[in-house]
């Protein structure tokens, strides 16, 4: 029987880039940085962390990549929940896929990474409507309370997507069940953010999305396009919509890691034999 584990704990790569190095990482439970110069082999260890743990229960025990090794926490769990944030480019979308989506505005990768989001936001929120309505109804004397606690995630979300966005007057539509901006009296489609804005955004969601259980994020450069104020604030924010999740990133940027977390930093040639 499949069990979920709540974090990685360790990795192990053997022969990375034709047996010239050996990976041994010893993973927090919270925050893990991986920085190094370019070319080190920042993206080539997070790629093949990732590309194992999507392979399923008795393939992974089996090892599925050769070569990697993974540790669980607890030890007996068998796989592990994740998303994967990449820095995205400009790349346009194909005309055959924005044929099939039917949406106007949806362009470039990072349009068409917020359509998917967008279609799990509206489960996400049918979701929380339900749980709200079993509550109410329950009988329970604690169930008004109980009800406003089932919501608060998705309004912290959303309060700090108006306070990131408040230098351009954007703000969340609250009325709306999709994702959509109000400035200056007139609604927004998200697709019509600037690359920055939606980068933040998509990463806020995919962590919202999670609802707070155990997971792992990947990030792969995550403060492309972002501003330095951004770039401080990701990590304690994302926590703070998920304080369950682990965090494993790579980054080039200091500013990332100076809202508190210069001790989560591991160098490269910290974890190579």
């Amino acid at each position: 029987m499949e069990k979920v584990a709540n974090y990685i704990s360790k990795i192990e790569i053997q022969s990375l880039w034709s047996g010239h190095k050996h990976i041994v990482w010893e993973l927090r439970p919270d925050v893990n940085i991986l920085s190094g110069v370019n070319g080190v082999g920042k993206s080539t260890i997070l790629n093949r962390i990732i590309s194992h743990v999507r392979h399923r229960t008795d393939e992974l025990r089996n090892g599925a990549v050769p070569g990697v090794q993974v540790e669980f926490s607890p030890t007996d769990a068998t796989s592990i929940h994740f998303d994967v944030i990449r820095s995205f480019d400009s790349q346009l979308i194909p005309g055959s896929i924005l044929s099939k989506i039917g949406e106007d505005g949806v362009r470039s990768e990072l349009d068409w990474r917020l359509y998917e989001l967008q279609r799990r936001y509206l489960d996400y929120q049918v979701n929380v409507g339900n749980r709200m309505i079993a509550l109410l109804t329950s009988g329970d004397p604690q169930a008004q309370e109980k009800a406003m606690q089932v919501t608060q995630n998705k309004t912290r979300f959303q309060n700090y997507v108006d306070e990131l966005f408040a230098d351009t007057q954007k703000t969340i539509d609250r009325t709306s069940n999709e994702l959509r901006f109000e400035q200056w009296g007139e609604q927004l489609s998200p697709y019509t953010l600037s690359s920055g804005e939606k980068q933040l955004l998509i990463i806020l969601l995919t962590v919202l999305l999670q609802d707070r259980q155990p997971y792992v994020l990947f990030m792969d450069e995550p403060e492309v396009s972002l501003h330095v104020e951004w770039q401080e604030r990701l990590i304690n924010i994302v926590r703070e919509i998920n304080p369950n999740v682990q965090i494993i990133l790579t980054t080039h940027s200091p500013a990332v890691v100076m809202d508190g977390w210069a001790d989560a930093v591991t160098e490269v040639s910290d974890i190579t034999l």
